[in-house]
């Protein structure tokens, strides 16, 4: 089985730090600043982080593991739920 492709444009625009956390920019900044606060301008120079089920379709396509979780576990984990394995 041939190795996945990484999503050049995702890549780009997201960050996924080394604790596997998946790092977004804000939007709204880019024109139409003259009606916004010095505060919210600032605010939105923030980074934020993204959570769920999201996070982890973008650490797919940016090609990291998601972390704790083995592969069979990964495919039985399709929809972002818990699953328990017993050891017996």
């Amino acid at each position: 089985m041939s190795k996945m492709k990484v999503r050049k444009s995702i890549t780009n625009r997201f960050k996924v730090t080394k604790n596997g956390k998946v790092m977004r920019r804000q939007g709204f900044r880019r024109h139409l600043k003259a009606s916004k606060s010095a505060k919210q301008l600032r605010n939105l120079k923030k980074t934020i982080e993204l959570k769920g089920f999201y996070a982890k379709k973008i650490k797919k396509a940016v090609g990291k593991r998601i972390r704790g979780t083995s592969k069979a576990q990964r495919k039985l984990n399709t929809y972002g739920k818990k699953t328990v394995v017993k050891k017996d």
